[in-house]
């Protein structure tokens, strides 16, 4: 199966919210949307899921034109940011509601409960309530809920959100492994760029509701298209230098090197980074961040310069990359 949207678009009284996107994900690939607030990547998601109808467009899901399809017709596995737990309910009767629901027999829906509760190593938890469990668990659950619909495909919408830090590190690649094993496209929407570069095989950027690249996390580091993209994708943030009339140099923080004859800055403040440290730079080009090693030691005079192929260049008007 696989997902294709054709020039979908979608708009709220006479203003375009998504427009013109095209984009397909194929079987057994995570595909990642990020993008700004308001950029129309929940929106995606909705019109994929049938909860809004698309303005323009068509929707297949694996051949089949679901354009017009209720909701309910479409094999959506959905995760959502909340858990959307109920919790009076315990983790088993959680998972157990929506086969119920759907007519599945009552031997039948044990076994898939239980099936699934093993895969999520979750099975002593069965009898628990979603408040006994912790912030991981909770999510494994949202997803195991996902999976027993047999889905076409899942759309999750920020999953991970409302897990602290570690806790999204750590369950990143299990994440990642549970989703994938099925063989599924998987549209991961988050508006963290390096979850979207952990998790995605692909990423898609959206900008004012259009589609401004798509590609590799590589690809969109190395190769951005815009000023959008360099900016958006990668942390520390590239540095952007204003030097000449309609031209703005792009440079990321790690391509800067110490040189006798480059650019004379002043160390402003320094963070470590564990192995690396990041010092923040004062030049007659503006504010610049430099990634260097963890022994690093400030030199007396500071001048840094880069490679001529480490400098990205784009129109300072249009935001598109010189090529």
């Amino acid at each position: 199966m696989s997902l294709r949207l054709s020039n979908i678009g979608r708009r709220a009284g006479q203003q375009w919210i998504l427009r013109h996107l095209e984009l397909t994900v194929s079987d057994g690939e995570c595909l990642a949307l990020v993008g700004p607030s308001g950029c129309g990547k929940s929106t995606t998601l909705r019109l994929i899921a049938g909860l809004d109808p698309a303005d323009e467009g068509t929707i297949e899901l694996g051949g089949r034109d679901v354009t017009r399809l209720p909701a309910v017709q479409r094999r959506i596995g959905m995760v959502f940011q909340s858990y959307a737990l109920f919790p009076h309910l315990s983790v088993a009767d959680n998972l157990d509601l929506g086969l119920k629901i759907r007519g599945i027999a009552i031997q039948e829906r044990r076994r898939r409960v239980s099936d699934v509760l093993e895969r999520m190593r979750l099975k002593e938890r069965a009898a628990h309530k979603p408040a006994q469990l912790s912030g991981g668990q909770r999510q494994r659950i949202a997803l195991a809920r996902a999976l027993l619909r047999d889905p076409l495909i899942y759309l999750m919408d920020e999953p991970m959100s409302n897990l602290d830090a570690q806790l999204r590190e750590d369950l990143r690649p299990e994440l990642r492994q549970l989703v994938l094993r099925d063989q599924k496209p998987v549209l991961y929407v988050t508006h963290d760029q390096h979850e979207a570069m952990a998790m995605a095989d692909r990423i898609a950027v959206l900008h004012q509701g259009q589609l401004e690249q798509i590609g590799t996390p590589s690809e969109l580091y190395r190769d951005p298209v815009s000023l959008f993209v360099a900016t958006f994708i990668g942390r520390p943030q590239i540095n952007l230098l204003h030097t000449e009339s309609n031209i703005v140099r792009g440079v990321r923080p790690e391509a800067l090197q110490l040189q006798d004859d480059g650019l004379p800055c002043r160390l402003t403040h320094l963070e470590w980074l564990g192995a690396s440290q990041l010092w923040y730079l004062d030049s007659p080009q503006g504010a610049l961040r430099m990634v260097l090693a963890a022994d690093s030691h400030v030199p007396e005079t500071l001048r840094v310069g880069w490679r001529p192929e480490d400098e990205l260049r784009f129109d300072a008007v249009s935001g598109r990359r010189h090529r």
